[in-house]
């Protein structure tokens, strides 16, 4: 079977599974709350998010543990511990790590049954591709976390500086990673900090 009826089958069987979408905004982080207007995601909208896949997965979290579905299209290194230690549910959790030429006609496609997803082109699609992308978002409500840029985005994240603590003289481990996150959307420009704790967001 190739990939593109791998979808479809799967789109059938997680249509059985997937619970009503929900009203107004989806599930949010607190600590996500405020880079985003609105304070929450938003079902239809994409958020595009720069230098940090742990921030861009940290997004479903929330929309994952509600019993929604999400998926993960074109990141072939993520581990399925990493994935468990932002707190998706895996049990919720669509895994496309290599779509190859398909990236957006998968993303499409599993854009009728998940919630949300979180995209990463190897290379830029095309004007038209995006432009159909984001209709079929905005028609089937569902949110998209972009990794790179991505026209006309709700929010744009940049992360701008990255710290870890919990080392101490010689001995202990990385426990605490914070992160300077830049915010654009219709508020204009702000900086906020995100902190980590054991992957999981405080």
């Amino acid at each position: 079977m190739n990939q593109l009826a791998t979808v479809r089958s799967l789109q059938q069987r997680i249509s059985t599974m997937q619970p009503a979408r929900l009203a107004d905004g989806l599930p949010t982080p607190q600590s996500l709350k405020p880079l985003l207007p609105g304070g929450a995601v938003r079902k239809g909208a994409a958020i595009s998010v720069q230098g940090s896949l742990h921030l861009a997965l940290s997004f479903m979290h929330e929309i994952s543990q509600s019993g929604a579905w999400c998926g993960v299209i074109g990141v072939p290194n993520l581990s399925v511990e990493a994935a468990a230690q932002t707190g998706l549910n895996l049990e919720r959790l669509v895994l496309v790590p290599t779509p190859g030429k398909h990236l957006i006609g998968v993303a499409g496609m599993l854009s009728e049954v998940l919630t949300a997803l979180v995209l990463a082109p190897a290379t830029a699609p095309a004007p038209g591709e995006i432009e159909r992308l984001n209709a079929r978002l905005r028609d089937h409500g569902t949110a998209l976390v972009i990794l790179g840029n991505w026209p006309r985005s709700d929010t744009s994240l940049q992360v701008i500086d990255s710290r870890w603590s919990g080392l101490e003289s010689g001995f202990g481990m990385l426990r605490t990673h914070e992160l300077s996150v830049r915010s654009t959307d219709r508020r204009g420009g702000r900086t906020h900090t995100v902190r980590f704790c054991d992957g999981r967001l405080t």
